[in-house]
């Protein structure tokens, strides 16, 4: 299944029209045609605004699969204005010491779970 497809069912699921999608993302409906007919994807710069509007995650849109929380990936997305891309950017800027100091804490409550 394409992106577009998945998209066009996402929007069926949120008992959303094609015409409403359109209002909310600015995307065309022929646009949104082109992904069912020609087996099309949407443009790269849509995705997030795609995501948002039908409140699904990126990795969903792109593989079809969720999300396993247990992190059993090589490498995580993070939204630019999500509290973890904050707690990333500050975390780079500390030194060793304070990393490593930082990752006691999380170590410490981690245990508590």
């Amino acid at each position: 299944m394409t992106i577009g497809e998945r998209v066009l069912i996402l929007i069926h699921d949120r008992g959303m029209t094609q015409k409403e999608f359109s209002q909310k993302t600015g995307i065309p409906q022929s646009t949104m045609s082109s992904w069912r007919g020609k087996k099309q994807n949407p443009s790269l710069d849509k995705l997030q605004v795609i995501c948002d509007t039908l409140n699904v995650d990126p990795y969903y849109l792109i593989s079809g699969a969720e999300r396993n929380d247990s992190l059993n990936v090589d490498y995580l997305t993070v939204y630019k204005d999500s509290e973890e891309f904050m707690i990333l950017t500050e975390y780079r800027k500390l030194d060793k010491s304070m990393k490593d100091r930082l990752i006691g804490y999380l170590d410490a409550l981690s245990d508590t779970e």
